[in-house]
């Protein structure tokens, strides 16, 4: 059995959706660690997926004591609590956003850019030092047909004249359906953490100005300022068989998944 935190939030709600044998944490906000015990206990789990967190970038930096208690405090409770179980906590690609240099970025060098990637490595280091056989998954940007919060395939079909992306930047995203399709293989990591998500060798602007062709969308790309990159060598995770499409190919298996006609035809 597996306990969900967050199970009814983007990335939470697809694990429940597409997994099996998951039961649904109650809310852990202002929780205790008699708390949170209990919660596991009644689950049966044998196994705990904590996707729940404050993601949003601004509201970390507009309440850093909100941050630290939902993205570190929490889940630190639920390493204490844990008691032999696997523990599974979604972290993030941010942890590399402090970084010079270009990357592919690989797990063992990181510097966080805000406030928000500060609280999610520090997360990872305190979990870690409770239940060293706990998996940290850095994630990447996740998208999916989801109008509850803005991820990148939202901004692009609901685009209205053009979105702008830097021919400079580099940075994968991922599907959030191939993240829970994944969950199998991931309770089966060593502890530690992982880079987790798809992979590509081209830019935002690349990405983008293909994925709006072949949707047919009247939709401007601009060649936007360049941005830090946020991209990540995947090979530690897939050492253990964690397997995502391309980033691009991605794209489309989503687009396709909600309804979408692609083009064959690529725009020279």
């Amino acid at each position: 059995m597996i306990l969900v935190t967050g199970a009814t939030g983007f990335v939470g709600g697809k694990i429940m959706e597409v997994c099996k044998d998951v039961v649904a944490s109650p809310s852990l906000r202002d929780a205790t660690l008699e708390k949170v015990k209990r919660i596991i206990d009644e689950s049966g789990a044998d196994v705990i997926i904590h996707t729940a967190a404050i993601s949003d970038i601004g509201e970390c930096q507009k309440d850093p004591e909100a941050s630290h208690i939902a993205n570190v405090e929490i889940p630190i409770l639920l390493a204490k609590a844990s008691e032999g179980r696997k523990l599974i906590c979604f972290s993030s690609d941010q942890v590399y956003s402090g970084l010079d240099d270009v990357g592919p970025y690989r797990e063992d060098t990181v510097k966080p850019g805000n406030i928000y990637a500060e609280h999610k490595l520090e997360m990872e280091k305190r979990v870690l030092d409770v239940c060293p056989d706990a998996v940290m998954l850095r994630a990447e940007w996740m998208y999916d047909y989801y109008t509850k919060r803005p991820n990148y395939y939202m901004n692009i079909i609901s685009a209205k004249d053009s979105v702008s992306f830097s021919s400079k930047q580099y940075r994968g995203i991922t599907y959030v359906k191939e993240v829970a399709e994944n969950i199998d293989n991931v309770i089966t990591l060593p502890g530690g953490a992982y880079n987790f998500g798809s992979e590509t060798d081209r830019s935002m602007y690349e990405i983008t100005k293909e994925f709006v062709e072949k949707l047919g969308l009247n939709v401007w790309v601009e060649d936007g300022p360049p941005r830090h990159n946020l991209w990540m060598d995947c090979s530690k995770a897939k050492k253990h068989g964690i397997r995502f499409s391309d980033v691009s190919d991605a794209l489309i298996r989503c687009a396709k998944d909600n309804g979408n006609e692609i083009s064959e035809k690529r725009k020279e």
